[in-house]
């Protein structure tokens, strides 16, 4: 079965508005040599504001953390998605990272008038949307969705650590530190760990070309 392509939309502005519920997207963990890619949609109450949201790389841990209870607890409806590894190795990370959009938005108790993404691209979906740069650090709904994307996926790699503790997960989340790397060569590639990605395809060539 062929593998569904998701639509490749640079931002645009758009002239008008639509009146109804706006509901925020952003990913966390693209970069990462392992785990999964996680996406968030969030529709905020505008009668329970959320102070202190931004862009969820500018907060400290302890701070995402205790915006990711309240979030879920004042937002209207919220959803978290993913894609998994295999998804990642098998369509590449782009691609990835928009299923797990899509997911999240059709994830929503509610539907959104109007969807706005974060970045520059846009996954296929049947409602308006929008794509804006740096929108984690402008628009409230993102940075919420950032939040609960970034949470959720440092959750999954903790749980990883606990797996695996010499490829130190619980500090570097998957992306490629010198520590990660080096685990990477002692240790090998784990199922976890994307294939496609080339300092783990490296690894793995290293080893299966080793008698």
């Amino acid at each position: 079965m062929r593998s569904k392509k998701f639509s490749k939309a640079e931002q645009a502005t758009l002239v008008w508005d639509v009146p109804g519920l706006v509901a925020g997207v952003d990913e966390a963990g693209r970069g990462p040599l392992a785990g999964p890619v996680v996406a968030a949609a969030v529709i905020l109450d505008e009668l329970k504001p959320i102070k202190g949201l931004t862009d969820s790389k500018q907060l400290t841990a302890k701070r995402r953390e205790r915006l990711f209870d309240e979030i879920r607890a004042k937002a209207l409806c919220c959803s978290i998605a993913l894609a998994s590894v295999e998804e990642i190795d098998r369509l590449n990370i782009l691609q990835a990272t928009m299923l797990a959009m899509q997911r999240a938005v059709h994830g929503l108790r509610l539907k959104p008038n109007k969807v706005l993404v974060d970045g520059n691209r846009l996954p296929t979906l049947d409602v308006l949307a929008e794509a804006i740069v740096s929108g984690d650090a402008l628009i409230p709904a993102i940075s919420a969705a950032s939040i609960l994307a970034k949470v959720t996926r440092d959750r999954l790699l903790d749980e990883l650590h606990l797996q695996h503790p010499a490829y130190g997960f619980d500090r570097h989340k998957g992306y490629g530190t010198v520590v990660h790397l080096q685990a990477l060569q002692t240790l090998g590639a784990l199922p976890e760990h994307r294939r496609s990605f080339a300092p783990v395809a490296r690894v793995l060539a290293i080893t299966q070309a080793k008698p």
